[in-house]
C-alpha cells in the first residue's frame, strides 16, 4: 500500500512539474517571434478587418508575447490560403489564419481544388457565431418586390454575385433553385462594394450580404433607407431588428430543402473562424485557444472591435471543431443536392 501511495505521489508531483514546464516551452517558443497571420482575401472586407484586428491583439495573451504579421493570400474563394495552411505551412504554431467560413464546406462537397480534411485542421476559435447577425437579401428600396411572395410571380430580381465558391453567389443560387424565387444572377463582381455601385447604377437590384456588414460598409445607404432587406438566411428565427423579414426556413416545408438549409447555413455559426495547420503540438494548441478566448473578453479588444463596427459573439476552438464534424456527417444525398442547387451551372 505504501509503495502504491508513493507511486501516486510521484505521479502527481511529475504532473504538477510538467504543467509549468509546458508553459515555459510555449513561452520560450513564442518569445520574440513573428507569427504569420494569413488572410484569404485582398485588403478590405470583413475577413481582412477581422484578421488584422486579431493580429493586433492576440499576441498580448499568448505566452512569450509574439507579434503577428498579416499576409494577404487571396485566390480560389479562400482555397489558396486553406491549402497552403494545410499542406505547406509550418506546423509549429508560427502560422495561423482566418479562413472564409464556407471553405470547409467545399472540402466536404469534394471540390477537387480543396486539398485538405477540415476535421484535421487545428481550430482556434471564431469571433462570431452569427447570433447577432443575419445573411440578408438586400435590394434597392425602390424595387417593385415588397415581399418574397412577389418574387414567386412575374416580378424579377437581378442579384449580383462574386466568383464561384463565394458564399453570396451560392446563396443567390439557393434563393433561385431551392426556394423558387424569380431571380436572375449576375456573377463575377469582385466584392460587395462593386455590387453596391452596380445597384446604384441600376445594373443590379440587390445582393446577399451580412446585416452587420451592410450597416458597417454602407452606413449612408442603409441609414437613409435606400436599401431594404427582403429575406434572411442563417437564422433559425427572425433577427430581433428584422421582425418583418422572413427567414429562408419559413419559405419551405420540404424536409429535403430544410436539411439542405441546415448544411448550407452551418458555416455561419462559425462565421469568422481562426485556424492553424494540422498536427500542431498540444501545448501550443491550448495556448492559442486560451489566448483567443482571453482576447475576446478583453475590454481593449472589444473597444477596438466596436470602432471597426465588428460585433463579437465568440465561440472557442472546440465548438468550431464540433460544427465542422457535424457538417462532415451530413448525408451524402443532401450534400450532393446542395452542390447541384448552389452551383453556377444552374
Amino acid at each position: 500500500m505504501m509503495r502504491l501511495l508513493s507511486r501516486a505521489a510521484l505521479a502527481a508531483i511529475a504532473l504538477t512539474a510538467a504543467q509549468p514546464a509546458a508553459a515555459q516551452e510555449v513561452e520560450a517558443f513564442y518569445k520574440g517571434r513573428a507569427v504569420t497571420m494569413i488572410v484569404p482575401t485582398a485588403p478590405g472586407g470583413i475577413n481582412d478587418i477581422s484578421g488584422r484586428l486579431v493580429a493586433r491583439n492576440l499576441g498580448r495573451f499568448v505566452p512569450g508575447g509574439p507579434t503577428f504579421v498579416v499576409q494577404n493570400v487571396p485566390g480560389g474563394g479562400g482555397l489558396v490560403a486553406a491549402n497552403r495552411l494545410a499542406n505547406t505551412a509550418e506546423r509549429d504554431g508560427s502560422v495561423i489564419a482566418i479562413i472564409q467560413r464556407a471553405v470547409p464546406q467545399l472540402a466536404i462537397e469534394g471540390n477537387p481544388n480543396a486539398r485538405f480534411d477540415p476535421s484535421k485542421l487545428t481550430w482556434i476559435g471564431s469571433l462570431s457565431d452569427y447570433a447577432d447577425d443575419a445573411y440578408l437579401v438586400v435590394i434597392n428600396a425602390d424595387h417593385a418586390a415588397k415581399t418574397t411572395q412577389d418574387l414567386r410571380g412575374s416580378t424579377k430580381l437581378r442579384l449580383g454575385g462574386d466568383q464561384p465558391g463565394s458564399t453570396n453567389l451560392a446563396f443567390a443560387y439557393l434563393a433561385k433553385n431551392a426556394l423558387g424565387l424569380n431571380v436572375d444572377i449576375v456573377r463575377g463582381y469582385p466584392g460587395a462594394a462593386p455590387m453596391f455601385l452596380a445597384m446604384q447604377r441600376g445594373e443590379l437590384d440587390g445582393q446577399i450580404i451580412g446585416y452587420n456588414s451592410v450597416r458597417a460598409g454602407q452606413p449612408a445607404l442603409w441609414g437613409e433607407k435606400k436599401l431594404r432587406a427582403i429575406l434572411q438566411f442563417a437564422r433559425l428565427e427572425r433577427h430581433p431588428d428584422l421582425r418583418d423579414i422572413p427567414t429562408a426556413r419559413e419559405l419551405t416545408t420540404d424536409p429535403k430543402m430544410l436539411a439542405l438549409l441546415d448544411f448550407a447555413e452551418m458555416p455561419f455559426f462559425m462565421a469568422l473562424p481562426f485556424v492553424a495547420p494540422p498536427g500542431l503540438p498540444a501545448d501550443r494548441t491550448k495556448a492559442l485557444r486560451d489566448a483567443f478566448m482571453k482576447m475576446v473578453a478583453d475590454k481593449e479588444f472589444l473597444a477596438e472591435a466596436d470602432k471597426v463596427r465588428l460585433e463579437i459573439s465568440p465561440i472557442d476552438g472546440a465548438a468550431v471543431q464540433a460544427i465542422v464534424e457535424k457538417a462532415m456527417k451530413t448525408p451524402r444525398d443532401v450534400v450532393e443536392l446542395y452542390s447541384k442547387l448552389a452551383s453556377p451551372q444552374n
